[in-house]
């Protein structure tokens, strides 16, 4: 068996797993059940967010070791549930390596048109209007700041940049000014109703709650990690909306 070629397939689908926003247990018993299913018995395999490392000891002793770094990534859950249905059919049926690959390469994720993220951007925080007590200009000034929060994150990247502090503080800068804007204007009737019901598209909420679900499983580092992030994320928003009300308040 090619073992090199079998550790570079699990470490893939570790990859893709922790890119949909798996747990950490998830990704390692994953990983170490797939190499069990293919004969190997004691697989090493650890995992932090943006990492993840595994060992393996062929039949004749020979140590092989393989580790990726993960980019930033977002939350993908129907990836994530195509990722533990090929976990599981290799895992049942251990097909040859050349197959399992080419499963594994045609795995992906749904992808959406552009209006279409911009659309759940702007229906999003249309809900939660109504949930904090927003009217129907609220709801109405809640949707135009979502869709103006989906248009810097899909258009104006290139200019605010790939690090996630910034590009949170700026967008929540944006939505914070779009909704004095749209509540001075005549739309909504309350600004902070309008704000928080834009910012909530920024909140890392499930983040935060795989890192709570991690310290409590025992994965001790992965769930600081994940806790830290979240709190620079928390940051960003309150600095972006601070700053954006700031410059509100001049004119």
């Amino acid at each position: 068996m090619n073992y090199d070629k079998l550790l570079n397939i699990s470490v893939e689908l570790g990859c893709r797993l922790m890119s949909s926003v798996a747990e950490i247990y998830r990704v390692e018993e994953s990983v170490r059940r797939l190499l069990q299913a293919y004969g190997l018995d004691s697989p090493e395999v650890f995992a932090i967010p943006n990492c993840v490392i595994v060992s393996i000891a062929t039949p004749e002793g020979h140590p092989i070791t393989r580790m990726r770094r993960i980019a930033g990534h977002g939350t993908d859950i129907e990836l994530l549930e195509r990722c533990h249905d090929l976990c599981r059919r290799l895992c049942v049926q251990t097909p040859p390596l050349e197959e399992a690959q080419g499963l594994l390469d045609a795995l992906s994720g749904r992808s959406y048109a552009p209006w279409q993220v911009l659309l759940g951007y702007g229906i999003a925080p249309a809900f939660f209007s109504p949930l904090f007590g927003g009217g129907v200009g609220d709801t109405l000034s809640a949707l135009m700041g979502g869709l103006a929060v989906g248009f810097c994150l899909l258009y104006a990247g290139r200019f605010i940049g790939s690090n996630s502090f910034f590009r949170t503080a700026i967008c929540s800068a944006v939505a914070s000014l779009v909704s004095l804007m749209l509540v001075r204007l005549g739309l909504g009737r309350s600004v902070d109703t309008v704000t928080i019901s834009v910012l909530m598209v920024l909140v890392p909420g499930v983040a935060l709650t795989n890192a709570m679900r991690e310290i409590m499983a025992g994965d001790i580092i992965s769930g600081l990690s994940r806790a830290a992030d979240s709190i620079l994320t928390a940051a960003a928003i309150a600095i972006g909306t601070a700053v954006g009300l700031a410059i509100g308040g001049l004119f």
